[in-house]
């Protein structure tokens, strides 16, 4: 009972905030809009480019990178990781309005670096859903299938 008058007091305050800030509204619609249709774009081109066996090859990006100048690597180092936070926050914020939320937080993750990648990619991509649509998607480009490795720990 107590849960429901919060449900319903969290509505009303929504709604009269809505009704308050009819612009705000408007902003956030077109950024739901704009992410979406984004993701529609920039997530399978970014799918289609990863290597089949991204997940097998341990240091594979790194291998792409080695002969450039140091400035050029650190800069698309920058970019790269800059790209993977904008696709980071529009993935979280699609898990609640229209979007591709998990394959996009995917890609974001493949784009970041920081301790633990691999073992959270890995995470997402053995997860049946997830792993027939990135396929599905590298299909459609023309790419092969990733190669997934299996589970050690089950």
């Amino acid at each position: 009972m107590r849960v429901l008058s919060v449900l319903e007091q969290l509505a009303s305050t929504l709604l009269r905030w809505a009704g308050e800030h009819p612009s705000m509204l408007a902003g956030l619609f077109g950024l739901s809009l704009v992410l979406f249709l984004g993701s529609l774009v920039l997530v399978p081109i970014l799918i289609s480019r990863v290597r089949s066996d991204y997940f097998v090859t341990p240091n594979a990006e790194r291998d792409t990178w080695l002969g450039r100048h140091p400035v050029a690597r650190s800069i698309a180092r920058l970019l790269k990781n800059a790209l993977g936070v904008v696709l980071l926050f529009a993935g979280l914020v699609m898990m609640v309005l229209p979007g591709q939320g998990v394959i996009t937080l995917l890609v974001a993750l493949s784009l970041l670096e920081f301790p633990g990648k691999r073992t959270l990619e890995l995470r997402l991509v053995r997860q049946q859903h997830v792993s027939s649509v990135i396929n599905w998607t590298r299909s459609r480009a023309g790419q092969p299938p990733l190669i997934i490795p299996i589970d050690s720990d089950k």
